[in-house]
C-alpha cells in the first residue's frame, strides 16, 4: 500500500514539475521597442515592388517618429533620456533643426496625446517647377491616456531617400524633409479670363 502511495505521489510531483516549467513568452514593452528605434533599422526581406516597399518603409518611419514624439511629450523634457529621445527624433530629418519638430510636438501637447497610430498611406511624386518631390499622404489617429480616440487627422510628409555608400548594394537612408507640410492648393487663382 505504501509503495502505491509513493508511486502516485511521485507521478503527481512529476506532473506538477512538468506543468510548472512551461516557459512563458515575455513581450517587449513599448518603451523597449521605442528605445531601440533608430534610423538604421533593416527592413523585411519580403518580395514587394518598389512602390510597396517605399510605402511600407515610409509608414514605419512615420510611426517611429510619432512614437518617439508621444514618448517625449509625456515626459518632463528635462532629463537625460528626454534629450536622447529628442536627438533621436531629429535624426529622422535631413536638416537637424528644432523647427522640424516644433509644430508636431505642439499639436501632440495641446491635444494631450498618449499614443498615435498611422493609418492609410499614399506615396506620390509631385513635380514643382524643376523639382520632383517624394510626398506621403497619411492618416493618423491620436489616443489619450485612457486609449480613447481623440481624433483622426490627415497629414502630409515630404521625404527623401539618400543613397547609402555600401559597396555593390543598393541601399538608401530614409529622411524626412518636412513633416506635416501644407500642400499648395490645386486650384487656379481667381482672375479675369478672356
Amino acid at each position: 500500500m505504501k509503495s502505491k502511495n509513493n508511486i502516485v505521489i511521485l507521478l503527481i510531483s512529476l506532473l506538477l514539475l512538468v506543468f510548472s516549467c512551461n516557459k512563458e513568452t515575455t513581450q517587449r514593452s513599448d518603451l523597449e521597442i521605442i528605445r531601440n528605434n533608430n534610423n538604421k533599422k533593416s527592413y523585411p526581406v519580403t518580395k514587394m515592388d518598389s512602390v510597396q516597399a517605399i510605402a511600407s518603409i515610409t509608414k514605419q518611419k512615420i510611426q517611429e517618429l510619432l512614437d518617439l514624439s508621444t514618448l517625449y511629450t509625456s515626459g518632463n523634457r528635462d532629463t537625460e533620456i528626454d534629450s536622447v529621445i529628442y536627438a533621436q527624433m531629429n535624426s529622422y530629418f535631413v536638416k537637424q533643426d528644432s523647427n522640424n519638430l516644433g509644430p508636431l510636438l505642439l499639436q501632440l501637447d495641446s491635444l494631450k496625446v498618449q499614443t498615435a497610430k498611422v493609418g492609410n498611406i499614399k506615396v506620390t511624386k509631385e513635380i514643382r517647377g524643376n523639382d520632383t518631390l517624394d510626398m506621403a499622404k497619411f492618416y493618423v489617429e491620436y489616443f489619450d491616456f485612457r486609449n480613447r480616440l481623440i481624433g483622426s487627422f490627415e497629414k502630409n510628409a515630404q521625404y527623401v531617400l539618400q543613397p547609402s555608400p555600401v559597396k555593390f548594394q543598393k541601399e538608401f537612408k530614409f529622411y524626412f524633409v518636412n513633416f506635416d507640410s501644407k500642400l499648395p492648393k490645386d486650384s487656379t487663382s481667381v482672375g479675369v479670363t478672356r
